[in-house]
């Protein structure tokens, strides 16, 4: 079921003739890149985003071993808000948080887009506007935003080949953290200094630094639920 519904992904978004394009492109560009951190075949990946710093890093590993390698950054082109997490519509916030992708889009007006699945459990319970918490935040082309992560049209063809590939190969959902910034602790002490007058932003802060720190130490995910106040609890 599983190989079946994967091929079929991958057929879908071929008649697309922008993935086509980009898979003429990019493919064998990335294929060099995975074979150089010794990944041939199939794979998984990671994406982890910082803020502060405009970078989407790309992490990979093969299928069914446990740690991630770095593989690709690339940098926003644009950026809306400030830091800080998405809180309701129209705040033009890049949002903080644990994500994964949730639905890929060829045909957008955005080139090529990815949406990650903001508004999720936190977030749901943390907004400011229970009606209307916002929405359609994605990872896309172009270079313009208004909550977004855009790439350019030419790099969002490599990260979305990717993010294909890796999904055709029978990974479930491709993560996507969000961070304010990188957050160790030279640069997480930076934050408390900035922003010492917002104690609620800290905790917050603190609480997604727990997930970082681990994938830092380990290169691998954490297991991680939500408690009733919203707070990521690790495991």
């Amino acid at each position: 079921m599983e190989e079946n519904f994967s091929q079929n992904f991958k057929q879908q978004q071929l008649k697309s003739e922008r993935v086509k394009i980009a898979y003429k492109e990019k493919e064998n560009f990335l294929r060099k890149k995975l074979d150089s951190v010794g990944i041939k075949g199939n794979f998984e990946i990671f994406l982890l985003a910082c803020k502060k710093e405009m970078i989407l890093e790309v992490w990979a590993k093969k299928r069914n071993t446990k740690q991630f390698s770095f593989l690709i950054s690339y940098p926003f082109c644009a950026f809306s808000g400030e830091l800080g997490p998405k809180r309701q519509e129209g705040d033009l916030q890049i949002p903080e948080g644990f994500y994964h992708i949730d639905v890929y889009n060829p045909w957008s007006t955005y080139y090529l887009a990815m949406r990650v699945n903001y508004p999720n459990v936190s977030d749901l319970i943390l907004t400011t506007n229970k009606q209307h918490p916002g929405g359609d935040i994605c990872i896309h082309g172009d270079c313009c935003t208004i909550g977004c992560i855009p790439l350019t049209d030419d790099k969002i063809k490599e990260l979305y080949l990717l993010c294909v590939e890796a999904k055709s190969a029978g990974q479930g959902n491709i993560p996507v953290y969000i961070f304010p910034s990188r957050l160790d602790d030279k640069n997480f002490e930076s934050l408390k200094k900035e922003f010492s007058d917002n104690s609620e932003l800290i905790l917050f802060w603190e609480n997604l630094k727990e997930g970082y720190d681990f994938f830092e130490k380990n290169k691998t995910l954490p297991t991680f639920s939500v408690d009733k106040k919203g707070k990521y609890i690790f495991r």
